[in-house]
């Protein structure tokens, strides 16, 4: 199954636009978990077990298991979302961006070795840096575009003769030239509203989002439906990390990220229940 076909009977089947980021830190975790020497494991899993009802996804990323030379958990936590969760994908957040040669191994490491359904790229080496990742017509591409941080800025901003900001010419050189296998996807932080609508307006309706940002970087879930869902209240990976991980680092660890992904999930249906209703929505 195609990337995108996943991820749509992902967001029916669980009517949720959530994706829930793996960021583990274990001077976080609770107790229960920081004596096991597979902390990092038992930690995601007992989160993707909590929280995998209420998610259309989940979203590793790859430093915070590299930095703890945890990389064969993370191996071991997506084959066992694979295992338990086969209709929920897998984004590798790990935005590599390098010259073909070695952008292949970076493809095989995403969709090989972690067995990932889709992978986040920075495009800034340009297409030759992106077209080993698209010669794997069954996954997804997710191409940075307009990042939530306030310092994405200081690029993306950036003006073309034309007067086009850098962050829209991404978006349509992805719509018009890349998408050849309609796998690609664009990330847009939550925290520039303005940006997605735009964003959105110059893709299309099809293209999914990738959207950080909300929880604790502070992004508005109500904005972010309006700027980002297509017609049909779609369209959209919305992403929290944090608030979710570490709801509770008591012994109810689990229940209360399980109880913030459904309040996470609950908070984004209710923005995409209003803009349905909404006179204009066409």
């Amino acid at each position: 199954m195609k990337f995108t076909e996943k991820l749509s009977a992902a967001w029916r089947n669980n009517n949720s636009l959530l994706m829930v980021g793996l960021d583990p830190d274990i001077n976080r975790f609770p107790e229960e978990c920081r004596q096991s020497k597979t902390a990092i494991y038992d930690f995601c899993t007992g989160i993707v077990d909590a929280t995998a009802p209420y998610a259309c996804g989940f979203k590793p990323q790859i430093a915070y298991f590299a930095s703890q030379r945890a990389e064969e958990q993370l191996a071991a936590i997506c084959e066992y979302i694979k295992k338990n969760y086969p209709h929920l994908p897998i984004v590798l957040d790990s935005k590599r961006g390098d010259i073909g040669t070695t952008a292949e191994h970076y493809a095989k490491e995403a969709f090989e070795r972690y067995r990932a359904d889709a992978v986040t790229v920075n495009p800034y080496m340009g297409a030759d840096s992106i077209e080993p990742y698209l010669a794997w017509e069954d996954k997804g591409v997710i191409i940075l575009c307009r990042t939530s941080n306030h310092g994405g800025s200081d690029l993306q901003f950036a003006t073309l003769e034309d007067g086009t900001p850098l962050y829209l010419h991404v978006a349509r050189l992805v719509a018009e030239k890349w998408n050849r296998t309609g796998q690609c996807g664009l990330v847009v932080g939550a925290t520039f509203p303005e940006e997605i609508a735009k964003v959105r307006q110059v893709i299309g309706p099809d293209m999914p989002l990738l959207i950080p940002g909300i929880g604790a970087q502070g992004g508005d879930v109500q904005n972010t439906v309006v700027a980002g869902c297509n017609a049909l209240g779609e369209g959209v990976l919305i992403n929290s990390s944090r608030a979710i991980l570490y709801a509770s680092a008591g012994t109810d660890w689990r229940e209360a990220a399980a109880q913030m992904a459904i309040n996470t999930r609950d908070e984004i249906n209710e923005a995409r229940h209003s803009l349905l209703l909404a006179p204009n929505n066409a």
